[in-house]
């Protein structure tokens, strides 16, 4: 008789909502996932995403064991002579070149704690060539720290506290169901809710107000509302006066522009602006910020300008306001320098994770010989992909370490099988949205040679005489982590029996109005080093580069898929997976395509053919293309995008891209 079990764990992805599971057990095989009642955020409701991961948990596609490429095909080999010659090599470029000879291109596929001990690995074996910066967030968080002195939201209950409610290029519907439907109980209770953004999406159907807003305009939005708050005498002027520094530079900036020009360039009315300035100053107000919207050359001014917007009216350190991006104090719980190791490191080099491609085929003292790929599908996911293609295939060594067969592991020389969430123990919290953290024990066996990426790590270290640095259990490397929420009566114990736990972050950020800049202010300028706020537009508009936008007219945005995690599940959807090119209406209109369409979208770096869908309400000349499709699929996008980075140079520039499009026989 089939023994079978209902666990408790949580969701492995990195995302905003970071789920409590109930996951069936029978045999020693996952059969089902389910939401954690229990959980305090997440209540029992879970994604497509999260379920999914039964299905990557147990699919015939799993990598079993250990391949090298032979003569240009994959070939079986065991775990010895993979990590003996792996170990030979990283041996053999340390003494040859320096370690730094090796990259590291790692990304957040997985957001366990323990998938940090790779930076251990790299730390102890001496330093390697490591990246910085995000293709995600990077942009905003650099700019939060500039104003704030940090990158904090308020806790998902406070929303309760807003009498007006800005969801500002996020589409919560489909990457944050848990506050989504917060949002419909803050509306039952009385809040206004307003949507800016491109795209009329499900979040934008349940909103009192749509704002339809020209992509990459964003900032220059918040621009022409500050001006409004003050034209209309509605700013904070006791938070200005006391608790900021800078501000007058501001004023001197928006008097270089008019209202109208900010209506002509955002594409957004003059009495919308207006409106909005007005609703601003109806305090509480909350702002939620997107990840799409700092995606530009002018990224990280961006969101410095709607930060400029939520202070001088007011609205930063009370109840039922904010200004919320990201919350790095759930993250700032834990201490990673000592599961990481940093000061082992005897050598270090940097490159930009956006141009990892273009380092690696340009790095000089010493060139790349080796790469090692973790908790990432860089041929997919890094912006124009036929440079990341030609750099990831002209080293000496390409090491991914994966569970399935990905466009960046159809070029490695050695692919390493890794476990699932549910076949290792870790522990898992999102620095996004809600503050509290999540036991996932280990619940079933690995198929095949499938090892823990943690075991990987050890048997190298030993190879490379550093052994002893990994002779620890998980619980152990965990209990490193917890060692200062221990003094703070957080046990990891508790956690263990409990799955969940609430960490102890400040509900409602900056409420003392002590800020962690230089100033300890507010920071609405340069006052201290950094960059001054400009009006910046994106680089590829018809305002920057007239000649560009008239080669390529219309704006390419690639958001957040509905039913993969970035590029995780697109091989596990069957094999009905296309790639669905949505138009606004009047691209369609001009151009004569009809849905269903077979088309073609290029630009001067790359080229994607897919079928035509039309977006009957989204912003006049935007296209959108869902990122993380694979090459099998038609994808990726990122043959069109570019890997410039942003103003302050820790964000991408993937929605910073145009591009042309016409029907193809």
């Amino acid at each position: 008789m089939a023994l079978k079990q209902i666990r408790q764990a949580a969701c492995p992805l990195n995302c905003w909502d970071s789920c409590g599971f109930h996951v069936t057990v029978e045999n020693d095989r996952v059969t089902k996932v389910e939401g954690d009642p229990s959980h305090p955020i997440t209540k029992g409701k879970i994604c497509g995403r999260g379920r999914m991961l039964e299905t990557r948990t147990n699919s015939t596609q799993r990598l079993l064991h250990p391949l090298k490429k032979i003569n240009g095909q994959f070939e079986q080999i065991s775990w010895e002579q993979a990590l003996n010659e792996i170990a030979d090599k990283l041996k053999t470029i340390k003494e040859t070149y320096g370690s730094t000879a090796v990259l590291h291109s790692h990304d957040y596929a997985n957001n366990g704690l323990l998938k940090n001990l790779d930076q251990r690995f790299f730390n102890c074996y001496g330093g390697v060539t490591e990246l910085y910066g995000s293709l995600c967030w990077g942009a905003g968080i650099e700019a939060q720290k500039w104003d704030f002195g940090d990158a904090y939201s308020h806790a998902p209950n406070d929303l309760y506290n807003s009498k007006n409610i800005i969801i500002w290029g996020r589409n919560v519907a489909r990457t944050n169901m848990h506050f989504y439907e917060k949002l419909l109980e803050a509306k039952k209770r009385g809040a206004k809710l307003f949507v800016i953004d491109p795209i009329f999406n499900a979040t934008a159907k349940i909103a009192d107000e749509y704002i339809s807003i020209k992509p990459g305009m964003d900032g220059l939005l918040a621009a022409g509302i500050i001006k409004e708050l003050l034209h209309l005498g509605l700013e904070d002027r006791v938070f200005i006066e006391q608790f900021t520094v800078g501000f007058a530079d501001v004023v001197e900036l928006l008097t270089s522009i008019s209202l109208q020009e900010i209506a002509e360039m955002t594409e957004v009315p003059c009495e919308v602006i207006t409106h909005l300035a007005q609703m601003y100053a109806d305090k509480p107000t909350s702002t939620f910020m997107g990840l799409g919207l700092q995606r530009y050359k002018n990224g990280g001014n961006t969101i410095r300008l709607i930060n400029a917007l939520v202070a001088c009216s007011g609205n930063i350190g009370i109840a039922g306001g904010g200004a919320n991006y990201a919350n790095l104090q759930v993250g700032q719980s834990f201490v990673f320098d000592e599961l990481i190791l940093p000061q082992r490191r005897q050598k270090q080099r940097q490159f930009s994770i956006m141009k990892q491609a273009e380092e690696v085929l340009t790095a000089k003292n010493p060139e790349i010989q080796m790469i090692v790929v973790t908790c990432g599908n860089p041929v997919t996911q890094v912006p124009d992909t036929q440079v990341v293609e030609k750099a990831f295939s002209s080293v000496g060594t390409l090491v991914v370490i994966d569970q399935f067969m990905t466009d960046t592991a159809l070029l490695a020389d050695y692919v390493l099988p890794t476990t699932t969430a549910f076949e290792e123990e870790d522990i898992y919290y999102s620095s996004m949205y809600h503050h509290y953290v999540n036991y996932g024990p280990k619940l079933v066996s690995a198929p095949g040679e499938a090892k823990p990426d943690l075991w990987i790590w050890t048997e190298l270290a030993q190879r490379l005489g550093f052994g002893d640095d990994f002779d620890f259990t998980r619980k152990q490397f965990l209990q490193m982590a917890f060692q200062a929420l221990e003094k703070k009566g957080v046990s990891l114990e508790t956690l263990m029996e409990k799955h969940t736990l609430e960490l102890p972050v400040e509900a409602i950020p900056w409420e003392d109005r002590k800020f962690t800049t230089t100033s300890g202010k507010y920071e609405f300028t340069a006052r201290f080093g950094q960059e001054p706020l400009t009006l910046e537009v994106p680089e590829e508009s018809k305002w920057a580069n007239p000649q560009l936008a008239e080669k390529y007219p219309y704006s390419l945005l690639t958001i957040h898929p509905m039913r993969s995690n970035h590029s995780q599940n697109y091989h596990l959807l069957g094999g009905n997976v296309k790639l669905k090119v949505e138009t606004a209406q009047n691209i369609a209109d001009q151009l004569g395509l009809e849905k269903g369409d077979y088309v073609r979208v290029w630009n001067g770096r790359g080229e994607v053919k897919g079928y035509l869908s039309i977006l009957p309400s989204s912003h006049p000349n935007t296209i959108n293309i869902d990122e993380g499709i694979w090459k099998q699929f038609g994808g990726s996008v990122n043959n069109l995008t570019s890997s410039s980075v942003s103003d302050n140079g820790l964000g991408s520039t993937l929605y910073d891209c145009l591009v042309n499009i016409e029907k193809i026989n």
